[in-house]
Protein backbone atom coordinates (compact mmCIF):
# COMPACT_ATOMS: atom_id res chain seq x y z
CA UNK A 1 0.00 0.00 0.00
CA UNK A 2 1.39 3.29 -0.50
CA UNK A 3 2.28 5.40 2.39
CA UNK A 4 0.37 9.25 3.01
CA UNK A 5 4.39 10.27 2.84
CA UNK A 6 4.73 8.46 -0.41
CA UNK A 7 1.97 10.24 -1.68
CA UNK A 8 3.10 13.76 -0.45
CA UNK A 9 6.50 12.80 -1.95
CA UNK A 10 5.15 12.27 -5.32
CA UNK A 11 3.40 15.58 -4.96
CA UNK A 12 6.14 17.29 -4.19
CA UNK A 13 7.99 15.56 -7.19
CA UNK A 14 5.20 16.84 -9.88
CA UNK A 15 5.40 20.08 -8.40
CA UNK A 16 9.39 20.30 -8.67
CA UNK A 17 9.03 19.31 -12.23
CA UNK A 18 6.52 21.98 -12.89
CA UNK A 19 8.85 24.55 -11.21
CA UNK A 20 11.82 23.16 -13.63
CA UNK A 21 8.97 24.28 -16.23
CA UNK A 22 8.68 27.47 -15.17
CA UNK A 23 12.44 28.17 -15.22
CA UNK A 24 11.77 28.23 -19.20
CA UNK A 25 8.62 29.58 -18.99
CA UNK A 26 9.59 32.54 -17.35
CA UNK A 27 13.00 33.13 -19.04
CA UNK A 28 10.98 32.91 -22.81
CA UNK A 29 8.71 35.25 -21.80
CA UNK A 30 10.92 37.92 -22.59
CA UNK A 31 11.29 37.37 -26.36
CA UNK A 32 8.02 37.65 -27.73
CA UNK A 33 6.91 40.07 -24.66
CA UNK A 34 9.69 42.36 -26.17
CA UNK A 35 7.85 42.19 -29.28
CA UNK A 36 5.58 43.99 -27.83
CA UNK A 37 7.41 46.56 -26.15
CA UNK A 38 9.78 46.94 -29.11
CA UNK A 39 6.95 48.02 -31.69
CA UNK A 40 7.40 51.63 -30.10
CA UNK A 41 10.95 51.14 -28.27
CA UNK A 42 12.86 49.56 -31.40
CA UNK A 43 15.71 48.90 -28.71
CA UNK A 44 13.39 47.38 -26.41
CA UNK A 45 12.97 43.45 -28.07
CA UNK A 46 15.92 42.28 -26.30
CA UNK A 47 16.14 44.56 -23.11
CA UNK A 48 13.72 41.87 -21.33
CA UNK A 49 16.69 38.95 -22.15
CA UNK A 50 18.92 41.51 -20.73
CA UNK A 51 17.37 42.22 -17.30
CA UNK A 52 16.97 38.50 -17.10
CA UNK A 53 20.25 37.51 -17.46
CA UNK A 54 21.42 40.65 -15.76
CA UNK A 55 20.47 39.08 -12.46
CA UNK A 56 22.17 36.32 -12.49
CA UNK A 57 25.26 38.42 -13.03
CA UNK A 58 24.73 39.28 -9.08
CA UNK A 59 22.52 36.82 -8.09
CA UNK A 60 24.82 33.39 -8.92
CA UNK A 61 26.67 33.46 -5.77
CA UNK A 62 24.23 34.76 -3.47
CA UNK A 63 21.97 32.14 -4.66
CA UNK A 64 24.64 29.50 -3.54
CA UNK A 65 25.53 31.31 -0.30
CA UNK A 66 21.23 30.88 0.53
CA UNK A 67 21.95 26.70 -0.14
CA UNK A 68 24.58 26.53 2.35
CA UNK A 69 23.01 29.10 5.09
CA UNK A 70 19.10 27.88 4.60
CA UNK A 71 19.13 24.73 2.84
CA UNK A 72 17.29 23.63 -0.19
CA UNK A 73 13.72 23.81 0.66
CA UNK A 74 13.87 27.31 2.25
CA UNK A 75 15.52 28.85 -0.99
CA UNK A 76 13.16 27.36 -3.17
CA UNK A 77 10.46 29.24 -0.78
CA UNK A 78 12.08 32.25 -1.29
CA UNK A 79 12.54 31.93 -5.13
CA UNK A 80 8.73 31.02 -5.36
CA UNK A 81 7.99 34.30 -3.57
CA UNK A 82 10.37 36.09 -5.66
CA UNK A 83 8.89 34.80 -9.03
CA UNK A 84 5.40 36.02 -7.25
CA UNK A 85 6.19 39.00 -7.04
CA UNK A 86 8.54 39.32 -10.62
CA UNK A 87 5.79 38.43 -12.46
CA UNK A 88 3.29 40.56 -10.38
CA UNK A 89 5.37 43.39 -11.23
CA UNK A 90 5.37 42.53 -15.01
CA UNK A 91 1.37 42.09 -14.88
CA UNK A 92 1.48 45.49 -12.83
CA UNK A 93 2.98 47.15 -16.23
CA UNK A 94 -0.07 46.15 -18.11
CA UNK A 95 -2.40 48.53 -16.61
CA UNK A 96 0.27 51.29 -15.20
CA UNK A 97 1.88 53.71 -16.45
CA UNK A 98 0.98 53.64 -19.77
CA UNK A 99 0.70 57.35 -20.30
CA UNK A 100 3.27 58.95 -17.87
CA UNK A 101 6.63 60.30 -19.69
CA UNK A 102 9.77 59.44 -17.73
CA UNK A 103 12.54 60.43 -20.41
CA UNK A 104 11.88 62.18 -23.19
CA UNK A 105 8.58 63.73 -24.65
CA UNK A 106 6.37 63.23 -27.25
CA UNK A 107 6.81 59.99 -29.80
CA UNK A 108 10.55 59.60 -28.53
CA UNK A 109 8.96 59.88 -24.88
CA UNK A 110 9.58 56.21 -22.74
CA UNK A 111 6.91 55.69 -20.07
CA UNK A 112 6.57 54.38 -16.79
CA UNK A 113 5.09 51.04 -17.74
CA UNK A 114 8.30 49.93 -19.86
CA UNK A 115 10.67 50.82 -16.74
CA UNK A 116 8.14 48.47 -14.46
CA UNK A 117 8.16 45.69 -16.79
CA UNK A 118 12.17 45.59 -17.43
CA UNK A 119 11.98 45.78 -13.07
CA UNK A 120 10.28 42.63 -13.07
CA UNK A 121 12.12 40.91 -15.64
CA UNK A 122 14.95 41.60 -13.17
CA UNK A 123 13.30 40.14 -10.26
CA UNK A 124 12.17 36.75 -12.03
CA UNK A 125 15.29 36.50 -13.27
CA UNK A 126 16.82 36.69 -9.72
CA UNK A 127 13.72 33.96 -9.05
CA UNK A 128 14.83 31.86 -12.06
CA UNK A 129 18.71 32.10 -11.08
CA UNK A 130 17.57 30.64 -7.51
CA UNK A 131 15.44 28.02 -8.77
CA UNK A 132 18.33 26.77 -11.03
CA UNK A 133 20.47 26.34 -8.04
CA UNK A 134 18.33 24.46 -6.19
CA UNK A 135 15.77 22.02 -8.51
CA UNK A 136 18.01 19.38 -9.62
CA UNK A 137 19.29 18.93 -6.38
CA UNK A 138 16.13 18.71 -4.61
CA UNK A 139 14.77 16.56 -7.32
CA UNK A 140 17.92 14.12 -6.73
CA UNK A 141 16.86 14.34 -2.84
CA UNK A 142 13.42 13.76 -3.77
CA UNK A 143 14.02 10.23 -5.32
CA UNK A 144 16.50 9.28 -2.65
CA UNK A 145 19.52 9.69 -5.00
CA UNK A 146 21.21 6.65 -7.39
CA UNK A 147 19.03 5.64 -10.46
CA UNK A 148 15.67 7.24 -9.35
CA UNK A 149 16.95 10.41 -8.13
CA UNK A 150 18.90 10.98 -11.83
CA UNK A 151 15.55 9.98 -13.55
CA UNK A 152 13.44 12.54 -11.69
CA UNK A 153 16.02 15.53 -12.99
CA UNK A 154 15.72 14.26 -16.65
CA UNK A 155 11.94 14.17 -16.00
CA UNK A 156 12.19 17.52 -14.91
CA UNK A 157 14.72 18.68 -18.19
CA UNK A 158 12.26 17.21 -20.39
CA UNK A 159 9.23 19.59 -18.47
CA UNK A 160 11.62 22.41 -18.87
CA UNK A 161 12.76 21.88 -22.39
CA UNK A 162 8.51 21.44 -23.28
CA UNK A 163 7.78 24.96 -21.80
CA UNK A 164 10.60 26.70 -23.45
CA UNK A 165 9.01 25.32 -26.52
CA UNK A 166 5.24 26.44 -25.81
CA UNK A 167 6.12 29.86 -24.01
CA UNK A 168 6.55 31.30 -27.57
CA UNK A 169 3.78 29.68 -29.29
CA UNK A 170 1.17 30.62 -26.52
CA UNK A 171 2.18 34.14 -26.35
CA UNK A 172 2.34 34.45 -30.48
CA UNK A 173 -1.51 32.97 -30.28
CA UNK A 174 -2.09 35.49 -27.84
CA UNK A 175 -0.98 38.36 -29.84
CA UNK A 176 -2.27 36.90 -33.02
CA UNK A 177 -0.96 40.11 -35.29
CA UNK A 178 1.37 42.63 -33.66
CA UNK A 179 -0.14 46.31 -33.62
CA UNK A 180 0.08 49.31 -32.31
CA UNK A 181 -3.09 48.11 -30.66
CA UNK A 182 -1.02 45.33 -28.81
CA UNK A 183 -0.01 45.65 -24.96
CA UNK A 184 1.15 43.86 -22.14
CA UNK A 185 -2.53 43.11 -21.39
CA UNK A 186 -2.83 40.78 -24.70
CA UNK A 187 -0.81 38.41 -22.66
CA UNK A 188 -1.37 38.90 -18.87
CA UNK A 189 -3.55 35.37 -18.97
CA UNK A 190 0.47 33.91 -19.38
CA UNK A 191 1.71 36.16 -16.62
CA UNK A 192 -0.99 35.42 -13.99
CA UNK A 193 -0.66 31.81 -14.61
CA UNK A 194 2.56 31.55 -14.11
CA UNK A 195 2.11 33.64 -10.39
CA UNK A 196 -0.87 30.83 -10.27
CA UNK A 197 1.47 28.07 -10.08
CA UNK A 198 4.15 29.63 -8.38
CA UNK A 199 1.48 30.02 -5.60
CA UNK A 200 0.44 26.45 -5.53
CA UNK A 201 3.94 25.38 -5.81
CA UNK A 202 5.20 27.61 -2.86
CA UNK A 203 1.85 25.81 -0.21
CA UNK A 204 3.01 22.29 -1.68
CA UNK A 205 6.16 22.84 -0.55
CA UNK A 206 6.42 24.06 2.53
CA UNK A 207 4.50 21.06 3.45
CA UNK A 208 6.94 18.57 2.27
CA UNK A 209 9.46 17.29 4.79
CA UNK A 210 12.93 17.61 2.52
CA UNK A 211 16.21 15.75 4.23
CA UNK A 212 19.05 18.47 3.78
CA UNK A 213 22.05 17.12 2.96
CA UNK A 214 24.70 18.82 3.93
CA UNK A 215 26.12 19.58 7.38
CA UNK A 216 26.95 23.51 8.43
CA UNK A 217 29.47 24.81 5.85
CA UNK A 218 28.84 28.48 6.90
CA UNK A 219 32.54 27.63 9.02
CA UNK A 220 34.37 25.97 6.47
CA UNK A 221 37.59 27.45 4.63
CA UNK A 222 38.04 26.21 1.12
CA UNK A 223 42.12 26.41 -0.40
CA UNK A 224 40.77 27.33 -3.56
CA UNK A 225 38.52 29.77 -5.80
CA UNK A 226 36.34 27.44 -8.20
CA UNK A 227 37.62 29.90 -10.67
CA UNK A 228 41.25 28.40 -10.06
CA UNK A 229 40.45 25.48 -11.70
CA UNK A 230 40.74 25.98 -15.72
CA UNK A 231 37.68 23.40 -16.49
CA UNK A 232 35.45 25.35 -14.79
CA UNK A 233 36.89 29.20 -15.70
CA UNK A 234 36.52 27.03 -19.89
CA UNK A 235 32.77 25.81 -19.50
CA UNK A 236 31.96 29.54 -17.47
CA UNK A 237 32.75 30.88 -20.98
CA UNK A 238 31.07 27.98 -22.96
CA UNK A 239 27.65 28.54 -21.16
CA UNK A 240 27.39 32.20 -22.09
CA UNK A 241 28.31 31.73 -25.60
CA UNK A 242 25.74 28.82 -25.30
CA UNK A 243 23.15 30.66 -24.02
CA UNK A 244 23.63 34.05 -25.77
CA UNK A 245 23.07 31.37 -29.24
CA UNK A 246 20.41 29.29 -27.56
CA UNK A 247 18.06 32.78 -26.50
CA UNK A 248 19.34 34.77 -28.83
CA UNK A 249 18.56 33.20 -32.65
CA UNK A 250 14.78 32.34 -31.87
CA UNK A 251 14.45 35.79 -29.94
CA UNK A 252 15.51 37.58 -33.44
CA UNK A 253 13.79 35.47 -35.36
CA UNK A 254 10.86 35.95 -33.28
CA UNK A 255 11.08 39.87 -33.46
CA UNK A 256 11.96 40.00 -37.11
CA UNK A 257 8.91 37.20 -38.52
CA UNK A 258 6.75 39.11 -35.86
CA UNK A 259 7.17 42.37 -37.57
CA UNK A 260 6.81 41.50 -41.34
CA UNK A 261 4.08 43.87 -42.97
CA UNK A 262 2.64 43.33 -46.48
CA UNK A 263 3.55 45.18 -49.47
CA UNK A 264 1.09 48.24 -48.13
CA UNK A 265 2.66 48.29 -45.23
CA UNK A 266 0.30 46.90 -42.73
CA UNK A 267 0.84 44.10 -40.46
CA UNK A 268 0.81 40.48 -42.03
CA UNK A 269 -2.15 39.03 -40.14
CA UNK A 270 -1.03 36.57 -37.75
CA UNK A 271 2.51 37.26 -37.61
CA UNK A 272 3.14 36.88 -34.39
CA UNK A 273 1.55 33.30 -34.07
CA UNK A 274 3.66 32.24 -36.92
CA UNK A 275 6.84 33.61 -34.81
CA UNK A 276 5.89 31.95 -32.38
CA UNK A 277 5.51 28.46 -33.50
CA UNK A 278 8.91 28.99 -35.93
CA UNK A 279 10.70 30.38 -32.93
CA UNK A 280 9.76 27.56 -30.89
CA UNK A 281 10.69 25.25 -33.35
CA UNK A 282 14.11 26.54 -33.70
CA UNK A 283 14.62 26.29 -29.73
CA UNK A 284 14.25 23.02 -29.73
Amino acid sequence: PITMAKKINMVAVVTMCFIFAMISFVTNMAAPFGNIWSYRYEWAGMAGNLMNFTAYLFMGIPAGNMLIRYGYKKTALIALVVGIVGLGIQFLSSIVGAGVEVVGSGQSAICLNLFIYLLGALVCGFCVCMLNTVVNPMLNLLGGGGNTGNQLIQIGGTCNSLAGTLTPMLTGVLVGTLSEQTSMSDVSPLVIAGMCIFAVAFIIISFVKIVEPQGDLSTVTYEKSPLAFRHCTLGIIAIFFYVGIEIGIPGELNAYLSHMTDAAGNPVKGAAAVAGSLAASTGC
